[in-house]
Formats: C-alpha cells, structure tokens, sequence
C-alpha cells in the first residue's frame, strides 16, 4: 500500500501559511480592504477601534503561524486556532453579515480549515 498522507511538515506549513496570509498579507500590510471596511461597521467601535484591532488581529495570527510551526503545546495550539475562528465568525456574522459576501462558505472553508489544523497537531513533533 502506498503512503498517500502528505509529508507531516507541509501539512504544518499548510495551516501557517493561512495564518501568515491572513495575519501577515491581509491585515498589517493592509493587502485585503474589505476586512477593514467589516471591522469598521461594528456599532460604537468600530470607526474608532477598528484599524487598531485589526493590527492587533494581524499580529496574532501571525504569532499563531510561527507557534503552529513550533511544535510546541499543538493541542493548545489546535484548541486556540479553534477559540479565534469561531469567535471570528461568529463575531463576523453578528455585526457585519451584509459585508460578508457568503456567510455560510466562509464557515464551511473555516471548518475545513480547522479539521486540518487538528491534524496538524496531532502529528508528532
């Protein structure tokens, strides 16, 4: 039988490569506007909050690429990759539902996502 599992550090570098992409590209180089304009539409914070907490966002997400590729504490690392993007979505979908162009693609491609994430920590270091 022929192994058809993907060698263990690309499916690492896969789930950080999102990371860095969303964190790194999207938001603190400013490369994807529309999720300014979704974090800006959030009542009372957002015109006021919202280009700061998307830094912060951005930052985040890029430390959680560089913890993914650490294989350090994985699980932790699944279980807070699982927090931020359930919070994300749900967050998303509350305040900014009419800027979001498919709600329910997003959480499905997310869902997905995670899935692959947890094999990502599953995997040993």
């Amino acid at each position: 039988m022929v192994d058809t599992i993907p060698p263990y550090w690309l499916i690492k570098v896969a789930v950080a490569s999102v990371w860095i992409y969303e964190g790194l590209w999207c938001k603190l180089l400013k490369g994807d506007p529309r999720q300014f304009e979704i974090v800006r539409s959030v009542p009372k914070y957002g015109q006021r909050f919202g280009t700061a907490f998307l830094m912060l966002l951005g930052s985040v997400e890029l430390l959680t690429a560089i913890w993914v590729l650490s294989n350090k504490h994985q699980i932790l690392c699944a279980s807070f990759q699982t927090f931020l993007l359930f919070s994300l979505n749900l967050n998303g979908i509350i305040w900014s539902r009419k800027l979001i162009h498919d709600p329910a693609g997003m959480v499905v491609k997310n869902f997905a996502f995670l899935i692959l994430a947890w094999v990502a920590a599953s995997i040993p270091g």
